[in-house]
This record gives structure tokens, sequence and C-alpha cells, in this order.
């Protein structure tokens, strides 16, 4: 029997884009815009659903606010134990990225995962962190993060994850492929322009160089009152030989959905040796400082 799991990701616009507005309500608008989505994932039979990045809230990093620090909250937490009981509820994996706050003013761009029964399997901290003029300046609200690149065993199969800026670069990728994902996930944040060709360029390739599937996610619409551009939504799934499954429009809030057989991965890496044919020997320049 083939091995085939239905994946679904979410792009959904943020609905409070108002700074006046208390950072409580802004998350809990934001969840509350996600949640028919999780309903209808559900209803189509989805096992392994995934959110954008820091779903509940604005992209709010353009800007360099310490009231955003308060949109971070404990993982697992609050929130997490929303999704617990709706994972348990449609025996669905859920992939929920949040602001984690660790301790008092140590914060990190995280992913919680959420396994069918809803018990939390651990998370994910975003690696790779940017700080590009103008737009992007992560390093005000987050620390790197210092778990690794875990693969989490669910009930439908190994999920690692990858979250948005971490999509340029390849050794984490191939990590997460090496400790054995069979689905990567990428929820990411990201507008129109400098960045956009790369989008359906990296992250196939990624897949294609370790022989597993990719779900990338993108919100759209506009935030104010930062207006750093367009989310340009145009979530997608792509398999192991770099073919796209589904793709999600550009500016919908909506849920896209993908049937994905893990038994391709097999199939793939019996033609493309790639992980018999790699020379880590030979790689010891990749860690030096440059």
């Amino acid at each position: 029997m083939p091995r085939i799991v239905r994946g679904g990701l979410i792009q959904c616009a943020n609905p409070i884009n108002d700074e006046s507005v208390p950072v409580a309500q802004v998350k809990k608008a934001a969840l509350e815009a996600h949640l028919p989505f999780v309903e209808e994932a559900g209803k189509k039979g989805v096992q392994v659903l995934c959110l954008q990045e820091i779903f509940d809230g604005p992209y709010f990093c353009p800007g360099q606010s310490p009231r955003w620090y308060d949109a971070a909250e404990a993982i697992p937490g609050p929130t997490t134990a929303v999704f617990q009981e709706l994972a348990k509820k449609h025996s669905m994996v859920i992939v929920v990225p949040l602001y984690e706050r660790e301790q008092a003013g140590v914060y990190y761009n995280t992913a919680a995962v959420i396994d069918a029964d809803g018990k939390f399997l651990g998370k994910y901290r975003k690696t790779h962190i940017p700080q590009v003029n103008p737009g992007f300046f992560e390093k005000f609200y987050f620390k790197p993060g210092n778990l690794g690149y875990p693969v989490f065993q669910t009930a439908y199969g190994k999920v690692g994850v990858y979250i948005c800026y971490d999509r340029h670069f390849p050794e984490g990728a191939r990590i997460l492929g090496l400790h054995g994902a069979e689905i990567v996930l990428n929820p990411s944040a990201t507008v129109a322009g400098t960045s956009q060709y790369l989008w359906k360029l990296e992250q196939p390739a990624h897949a294609v160089a370790n022989g597993y599937f990719v779900g990338a996610i993108n919100r759209v619409g506009t935030e104010a009152p930062w207006n750093i551009g367009k989310f340009y939504g145009s979530s997608y799934f792509v398999d192991p030989r770099g073919n796209f499954l589904a793709t999600g429009t550009e500016d919908q809030s909506e849920l896209v959905v993908a049937d994905m057989n893990l038994d391709t991965i097999e199939e793939v890496r019996r033609v493309w040796q790639f992980y018999r044919d790699r020379r880590p020997d030979a790689y010891g320049d990749l860690v030096k400082d440059v």
C-alpha cells in the first residue's frame, strides 16, 4: 500500500493591522481567523497541517518596538494548548509557528510540533536571523535558534521544520534530510520584490537535493503601519522530483491541500544517490570562519 499523506498549508491575511490595538486583542483576532481553516482541513482529511510564520499576528519585524515582546508566550503554553485539542479532535499533526518567550528578555521565532493525538512533540527555533534594512529587523526580536535541526516522528511520517529566512541556507536543509525528514515545512512571511523569484526556486531545489517533500507557506496581504510590501501567498507543496503538487493564490486567504506519496522518497533516492555519494570528509571549509 502506498504511504499517502494529505498535507495542508494555511496562508492567511492578518485581520488587525493597527498598533493602537492591544497585542492580546491582535493575537486573539488572528487565532480566530485561522480556526475556520483548521476546521476545513479537518473536513478535508488533512493529516499534516502547517500555519504561517508567527501566525497569530502581523509580521512586526519592519519596526523595532518593544510592544511586540508582549506577543511572545511560552511553548508549550496557551496557544499550543488550543492546537493540541484541535489536533486530537481531527487526528491531525499540526505545526504552529509562534513568538516564543523562554524567559524575561529571551525570545525566539519558533514552531511547535503537535502529534495527531494532541501530544506536544517538541519545537524548532529559527536558526538564521536576518537583519536587513529596510523591513527585516529580526535581531531586535529573536535570538538565533539553539535546538539544532530536530526531526519529529509523527503519526504520519517524519516531519522537519525550517522557518522563512532559513530557506536561503542549504546546510540546514541537508541536515534535516540526514536526520530522516520525509516532509519539511517552511512557514514564512515574505513580500514581493528582491527575493520573490527565489520563492519557487530554492525550496524545490532543497526537495530535489535531499529527496523529500517540502511545504512552503507564505501569508497574504499588506500590513500597516509598516507597509513594506505585499505578502504574496503562493504557498505550495513540492515533491522530491521538484514537481509542484498544489499552489495557493497570491492574494487570498486559503487552505492549500496536496496528497504526498512518501514511497516516492525511496524511488527517487534509488536513482539519485546523493546520500551515498556525498563527501563530508571534503567539506571542512563549510564550517570555517570567513
